[in-house]
């Protein structure tokens, strides 16, 4: 996962802004995707993300830029990438099949159609490989936290309305915490958490919805599109990638 930090992108995007969409200099972004490319040893493969449900089988001859919100491959030499500045990345493997994948769940993308949505795309994928989804390793990157993420009751409505099956139902007060004025602040790591735990997946690390996960409050480590694009005029994307090393 990156961070803001190691690139050559100019304010408001400094330094190392990864999206070719986000306003700033295309060049200067393919720059910093050479030092992420670099770094990691293998190229990766970035999707036009457009807070679906979709998902896509990559390979190393895969191009970048078809549609979609996630991505899986069981081939090495090829990351599996998903752009971010406020939605949370998820990261998927088995620890002894030749499977990763990657999500891209902002609350749309987290809710979906009629209780489908990113995560379940994932356990559908998981689950055509053969996988036990309780056997599966889950990471969740650094997102917008709850206390900085003001939702509409129609956001609520999304979680509620249709729910995904499982033993434990939805308390809406765990994860939106009402302001008044039919505002709230939602937690999306843990409506993730959620969902996953629902989906089947049992192993669940990383984001933890505590302050040093929140990409709008930590803004020296973070790019936050909520927190940047309107008071400086434009934000910086980070990635989360997963690849198969051999």
């Amino acid at each position: 996962m990156t961070t803001r930090e190691g690139g050559v992108s100019r304010e408001p995007w400094s330094s190392l802004n990864l999206g070719l969409l986000s306003g700033d200099d295309p060049a200067q972004v393919m720059v910093n995707r050479g030092l992420v490319h670099r770094a990691m040893g293998v190229p990766a493969v970035y999707l036009k993300q457009v807070h679906g449900a979709k998902a896509v089988s990559i390979d190393p001859q895969t191009p970048s830029g078809l549609e979609g919100d996630v991505a899986w491959t069981p081939d090495s030499g090829i990351a599996c990438a998903m752009m971010a500045a406020d939605c949370l990345p998820i990261l998927v493997c088995h620890p002894n099949v030749r499977w990763v994948a990657a999500a891209h769940a902002g609350w749309r993308g987290l809710a979906g159609t009629n209780g489908h949505g990113v995560v379940e795309t994932l356990a559908q994928g998981a689950t055509a490989q053969g996988l036990s989804l309780p056997d599966c390793l889950v990471w969740l990157g650094p997102c917008i936290g709850p206390t900085a993420f003001e939702v509409g009751q129609d956001v609520v409505d999304a979680f509620i309305s249709k729910q995904p099956p499982s033993e434990e139902k939805m308390h809406t007060e765990q994860f939106f915490v009402a302001k008044g004025d039919g505002k709230y602040l939602a937690d999306l790591a843990l409506l993730a958490r959620w969902r996953l735990k629902a989906a089947g997946f049992q192993v669940v690390a990383g984001n933890d919805s505590t302050l040093e996960w929140c990409t709008y409050r930590q803004e020296n480590r973070y790019h936050s599109h909520r927190r940047d694009a309107v008071r400086k005029g434009g934000s910086g994307r980070m990635a989360a990638y997963i690849w198969i090393t051999s």
